[in-house]
């Protein structure tokens, strides 16, 4: 029985993500690398100063995605609702692809 055009999509979503997480590794071993580099190879360097009240990169991050998130969510559930909203006016019939 040949595959249905979600199994594909999610299998090329699937592929994507995977190629994804190889090339974001990579990325991390060569900043690694090179920070491993200039550790050794500079004299240590003094901290930069920050103020107090300038959120860390990783506060941004955390902040930033967690509201990605939520905005996804909420996007989403938009989508579904306007579908439902819809579906007593849009029918649809289930019909075979014509083979070539």
């Amino acid at each position: 029985m040949p595959a249905s055009s979600i199994e594909y999509a999610v299998a090329a979503q699937e592929r994507t993500l995977s190629a994804l997480r190889q090339s974001q590794s990579v990325v991390i071993e060569a900043v690694e690398g090179w920070a491993k580099a200039v550790e050794s190879a500079a004299p240590e360097l003094p901290a930069i100063p920050v103020l107090n009240a300038v959120p860390s990169a990783e506060e941004v991050i955390q902040t930033s995605f967690d509201f990605y998130g939520k905005l996804l969510a909420s996007q989403r559930e938009f989508a579904q609702e306007l579908v439902t909203a819809a579906a007593p006016v849009v029918k649809t019939t289930p019909v075979e692809a014509p083979t070539a």
